[in-house]
C-alpha cells in the first residue's frame, strides 16, 4: 500500500490545537529498542520537530525488551489522552504479533496516529564469503548460497524480528536452506556477520549502511520493490532473479486505544506537517530512511494487511517462537 501524502497548514493545525486544548502536559514516545539505533535515531528527529511545531515538551523513552512487547505493552495500558505514544514499527505490529500470542492486541490496543518512514532490508554477508566460495560477483554468490544446503548461516536480531522473517520469505521464494543464528538485537548479529561466525543477514539499511560504506559488510541486494536511494548501486534481489521477497521495515507513531479521535487527529496534522519539512526529510533520509506519511486509517490498514502477510509466513515456513 502506498499512502496518500497529505499536506497540512500550520494555520489548520494552530485552529485544532485551540479547539481541543491539547497537550497539557509532556508527551512521551516510547522506543521499543535501545538508544543509539535507527529506531530511536528517528523518533528523535520527530519528537523534537513536533515539540516546537506543538510548542510542547516531548520526551523519548526506551523501553527495549522482548522484540519491543515491553514497550507495546506499557502504551496499551496507558492512559487513553495521547501523551503517552508508542513508535511502533514492524516487529511491534506485524512479525512478532504474527508469530505468538502477546499481552497486546497490535490493532485493538491501539490507535494508529500515523507513518513517518520506510527502511528497505538489506541482504549482507561476510566481506570474505564471495572469495572463500570462489563467487565472481554477487550474482553468483546468490546462486551458490541458494544452491548449497544447509552450508550457511543468517544472523537475525531475534526470533520473529524482521530480519528474521526477511531470511524465512527467503528460503521460501527460492528454497535456500540456511541455519537461523538468532540474537538479542541487530548488533550482536551484525557484529557476528562481519566477523564471519555467521554468513549472511537481513538488517533494516539504517543499521546496515554505517558498515557497507566502510567495507565491514559486502551489500548483497536490496529486499524492496527499488533500490534505495541511500545505496544507489546496489541492486533488488528481483534484479538478480530473486522473486517474491519485498520485505520493508515500517515505522509509526499509536496512542493507546481509545484516546479521542480529535486528539489523535491533532497529533496526525502536527506529524504530518513534521514529515513535510525540508530538514526533517534530509535528516532521515542520511538515516537510511524514506519519509512517508499517511492518514490514521492508512496506517490501520497497513498493520491489519502486515499481520496477514506474516502469518501466512509463519504457518509456511512453520517458524515457533523461541
Amino acid at each position: 500500500m502506498k499512502p496518500i501524502h497529505l499536506i497540512f497548514s500550520a494555520a489548520a493545525y494552530l485552529a485544532s490545537q485551540t479547539i481541543y486544548a491539547f497537550p497539557d502536559k509532556p508527551i512521551t514516545i516510547v522506543v521499543p529498542t535501545a538508544p543509539g539505533g535507527g529506531n530511536d535515531a528517528m523518533a528523535r528527529i520527530i519528537a523534537t520537530k513536533m515539540g516546537t511545531l506543538m510548542k510542547a515538551t516531548f520526551i523519548v523513552e526506551n523501553k527495549a525488551g522482548a522484540n519491543g512487547a515491553i514497550a507495546a505493552e506499557h502504551v496499551a495500558k496507558a492512559a487513553p489522552d495521547g501523551h503517552t505514544l508508542m513508535w511502533g514499527y514492524i516487529g511491534t505490529h506485524s512479525t512478532s504479533p504474527a508469530l505468538q500470542k502477546l499481552k497486546y492486541d497490535p490493532i485493538t490496543d491501539f490507535e494508529p496516529v500515523g507513518l513517518t518512514a520506510y527502511s528497505p532490508i538489506l541482504m549482507v554477508t561476510t566481506p570474505s564469503l564471495a572469495t572463500s566460495v570462489k563467487a565472481k560477483n554477487n550474482k553468483e554468490l546468490l546462486a551458490i548460497l541458494i544452491a548449497q544446503k544447509n552450508k550457511f548461516s543468517y544472523a537475525s536480531a531475534g526470533t520473529g524480528t524482521g530480519p528474521h522473517f526477511a531470511a524465512e520469505l527467503f528460503k521460501l521464494s527460492t528454497g535456500a536452506d540456511w541455519i537461523h543464528a538468532p540474537y538479542k538485537g541487530a548488533m550482536p548479529g551484525l557484529t557476528d556477520t562481519m566477523g564471519g561466525q555467521t554468513n549472511i543477514m537481513f538488517p533494516s539499511l539504517f543499521v546496515a549502511v554505517p558498515f557497507v560504506k566502510t567495507g565491514k559488510l559486502n551489500a548483497i541486494a536490496v529486499a524492496g520493490n527499488k533500490r534505495s536511494s541511500t545505496l544507489p548501486d546496489v541492486p533488488t534481489l528481483k534484479e538478480l532473479g530473486v522473486n517474491g521477497v519485498d520485505v520493508t521495515q515500517w515505522y509509526g507513531i499509536f496512542a493507546p486505544a481509545k484516546t479521542p479521535k480529535a486528539v489523535i487527529t491533532q497529533l496526525n496534522t502536527a506529524l504530518n506537517q513534521v514529515l513535510h519539512d525540508k530538514d526533517t526529510i534530509k535528516k532521515i533520509e542520511d538515516q537510511g530512511g524514506d519519509v512517508e506519511s499517511s492518514t490514521p486509517d492508512e496506517l490501520k490498514k497497513l498493520v491489519a494487511s502486515e499481520l496477514v502477510k506474516w502469518k501466512r509466513v509463519v504457518q509456511q515456513a512453520k517458524i515457533t517462537a523461541e
